[in-house]
């Protein structure tokens, strides 16, 4: 409970500060354009009109980031902290600077409109390179999928005996977001693929001997 009001205190900190400057642009726009919005030119008017709206764009932007890290922040100290695995705790800084980036590319979307540039050809060249990206880290994102479904068909934990698919027994030391680690018998340590692992058997021992004991 004491950790669950710390992460709320947090994230109500994280996003106070921006969120107040949010309302407090949102009301001085509303009180010039119900005020004075008539009395000034219509060149002028547009002029006002494009960066406040960049302004308040901007400060959605800041409120965005800010509550992606008090959620991340959330996930880390009450989610993560109670899974075995470390895998979740090695994607939250990759997925939280992925979001953020994701956020401030949308925010510009929006904002470059106002200035009579055309996204069309951007959302393309965006949508080309994300394919190029993916297309050339195919293999990463593969072992990093294969270690989310190991971490969730659990065919072995740390701290298991198993054979790995190239015949050594050894001791599971790590489950990481692209290689797993091992102990071998040598005290050699292994580092083997998720993909290798998900597409393969395991013989896991520890289940073996714990089917056995009951457990």
């Amino acid at each position: 409970m004491k950790i669950s009001k710390k992460i709320s205190r947090e994230i109500v900190k994280k996003v106070f500060l921006p969120s107040c400057l949010f309302v407090l642009f949102l009301a001085l726009y509303l009180v010039y354009k119900v005020k004075w919005s008539a009395s000034i030119s219509p060149e002028l008017h547009q002029g006002l009109r494009k960066y406040s709206l960049t302004v308040m764009i901007l400060t959605i932007g800041f409120i965005a980031q800010r509550a992606i890290g008090a959620v991340t922040i959330w996930y880390k100290e009450i989610i993560a902290s109670q899974t075995k695995t470390r895998l979740d705790d090695e994607l939250i800084p990759l997925v939280r600077r992925t979001l953020k980036i994701v956020a401030w590319i949308m925010v510009l979307l929006v904002i470059l409109p106002l200035y009579g540039i055309n996204i069309s050809v951007l959302i393309t060249t965006l949508g080309v390179s994300s394919l190029a990206i993916a297309l050339a880290a195919q293999d990463t994102i593969a072992n990093i999928i294969a270690g989310f479904m190991i971490m969730i068909d659990k065919p072995f934990r740390a701290g298991d005996k198993i054979k790995l698919p190239s015949g050594e027994t050894v001791e599971v030391l790590d489950i990481g977001v692209r290689r797993s680690k091992f102990l071998g018998p040598d005290q050699a340590i292994i580092i083997v693929p998720n993909l290798d692992l998900s597409k393969s058997k395991i013989v896991n021992y520890t289940y073996g001997d714990e089917r056995k004991k009951g457990v």
